[in-house]
């Protein structure tokens, strides 16, 4: 609450300089009028600052505090001591997809503030890096997946950075799917395990619980962009995109995007591999305890694994697709800044290096845990 109350803080200021500046808080009136302001400039702080710009970082500050954006990202693995179903609609549906939310429906705003774009970059590239190496030295099941969802919001936030509206909110939409999968699957070993959720107190429990172990299997491989289930629909196209800049931040965008797939494939295979293969830790009590969910817990599971693998391939088109009328005016994007059509031709193996990093992440997990978990528990 405190963090979300200082970003908040920076919001309101932001809705007040638009006030100031366009004279309204309406979209339809405000959005034509951007173009003429684009040089216009008012003092704020002592400093003679141009207002678009101003605007535009004091709305993106307050959506890094809703979409846990590094600095403000403390609160949301904090906030895993709640009840699962509640950790789901908070990372699949509510608080932290606001942020993205905002910057993507602002878009008329946003692409005549290059210097903004420029800093939206470089934040949700660092988030979804340091989040991703963070999660890889987590031992909490939802901890895990909390900083796996603040890297998610990195790649969104670099997407609309490089002006890429259309396959941030393409992401968004899967990530709904598949995160709360997760999440509930995590609810539903936790409930089994009599409230365990440290991953060293798990393992073992594909045969105990052989449902949700085939849901967070889904929900793990839909997460790291396995190749035709969601995630490998949207991420991909975000990180090519970022390639077809042809420029410094795109590049360092698409580069830590790359490693950042790895680390995501990495720690997926580690929670899937100690909560569900490797050798039980649990007490004699809690395992006795242990069992499959029943069919209130599962249905929901099922529902949303069948989303994890196919909302990508069915949606790609009506989110992605030229000429697709799905948005109409909601977003825009300046011609300079379209990048979408350049993406399908950049070299093919800048296209099938993320594939390839993220299949390398999940076969040194496995090795690694499987041949030198002494070495690797030590370390």
């Amino acid at each position: 609450m405190v963090v979300n109350r200082i970003a908040d803080v920076f919001f309101a200021l932001g809705i007040a300089a638009v006030f100031y500046v366009f004279q309204s808080l309406n979209f339809d009136t405000i959005f034509p009028l951007v173009p003429y302001f684009a040089s216009h400039t008012i003092s704020f702080l002592t400093f003679e600052v141009n207002s678009i710009t101003l605007i535009c970082m004091l709305l993106f500050i307050g959506a890094m505090g809703k979409s846990a954006q590094l600095g403000l990202h403390t609160w949301l693995p904090d906030a895993m001591e709640g009840p699962t179903p509640v950790s789901a609609l908070i990372h699949a549906a509510t608080m932290v997809t606001a942020g993205v939310f905002l910057v993507i429906r602002c878009s008329p705003i946003y692409e005549y503030s290059p210097d903004t774009l420029s800093f939206i970059t470089i934040v949700g590239a660092l988030t979804a890096f340091i989040a991703a190496t963070i999660a890889v030295t987590q031992n909490d099941l939802k901890k895990i997946i909390a900083y796996s969802t603040c890297s998610q919001l990195g790649y969104m936030f670099f997407a609309c950075g490089l002006s890429n509206y259309f396959a941030s909110i393409f992401h968004l939409f899967n990530h709904g799917f598949f995160k709360a999968l997760l999440f509930l699957s995590a609810g539903s070993v936790i409930h089994a395990m009599n409230d365990e959720q440290d991953l060293r107190k798990l393992g073992g429990l594909v045969t105990i619980m052989p449902v949700t172990y085939v849901c967070m299997f889904i929900g793990s491989l839909a997460l790291t962009g396995f190749p035709f289930l969601s995630g490998f629909y949207s991420k991909d196209m975000i990180i090519e995109t970022a390639y077809a800049c042809y420029n410094v931040k795109g590049y360092a965008a698409y580069w830590l995007g790359v490693i950042t797939a790895l680390l995501t494939s990495f720690y997926s295979m580690r929670l899937l591999y100690l909560a569900f293969w490797g050798i039980n830790s649990s007490s004699k009590k809690v395992l006795l305890h242990s069992h499959e969910s029943n069919w209130l817990l599962l249905f929901p599971l099922a529902t949303l694994s069948i989303g994890s693998m196919f909302s990508g391939y069915f949606c790609r088109d009506m989110f992605l697709g030229a000429g697709s009328d799905f948005f109409r005016q909601s977003i825009f994007v300046l011609p300079k800044h379209l990048t979408i059509v350049d993406a399908e031709f950049i070299p093919a193996t800048y296209k099938l290096l993320p594939l390839c990093f993220a299949i390398s992440g999940l076969i040194a997990a496995y090795i690694l845990l499987n041949f030198f978990a002494a070495q690797y528990s030590s370390f």
